[in-house]
């Protein structure tokens, strides 16, 4: 027998939570990023990363299953996460699903703001037809709602219970 869900309950539906797969800063403009096992995450974004200020792009985020796509788009092989300036790499779920929601990250707690559409450096990263690659592929942006810790390794879940 076919069950009927509304589309509230098709949105807060997950089938698992994710997980964070690699964490970078950017101490300077321009610089490379430098990968960490874990961050603080503060009402300012991850500390240490010059993009520091509060707001709706405290934090970016990427999804891992895209990097292959992009890779292929590029005709490349792998792609590492550092070259595409987000601060997080994490896998397992659909970032696109935590657009203005609530999700938890380590202990911190961020809200899906919008997605993360590519830069011109991605011209300048990757050659000619970069940004076009990155298109549709560049994660979401998060403000921070409580700050905490982020450790490679941790769950990313959509908060179900939001006024928690």
């Amino acid at each position: 027998m076919a069950v009927s869900l509304t589309m509230a309950e098709l949105l807060a539906q997950f089938p698992r939570p994710g997980r964070v797969d690699w964490i970078g800063i950017r101490p300077a403009r321009r610089t490379n990023l430098k990968e960490l096992d874990d961050v603080k995450i503060t009402l300012n974004g991850l500390e240490g990363d010059h993009r520091s200020k509060p707001g709706k792009r405290a934090v970016t985020l990427i999804q891992a299953e895209h990097l292959p796509a992009m890779a292929s788009i590029l005709g490349q092989d792998t792609l590492n996460p550092g070259r595409l300036r987000r601060n997080i790499v994490v896998s397992g779920v659909n970032l696109l699903a935590f657009k203005d929601r609530q999700f938890q990250i380590g202990t911190a707690i961020l809200m899906g703001t919008g997605i993360c559409a590519p830069c011109s450096r991605m011209e300048e990263e990757f050659g000619p037809g970069g940004y076009n690659a990155v298109r549709g592929h560049g994660g979401i942006t998060a403000e921070v709602i409580d700050p905490g810790i982020v450790r490679r390794g941790d769950p990313v879940s959509v908060r179900i219970d939001e006024s928690a």
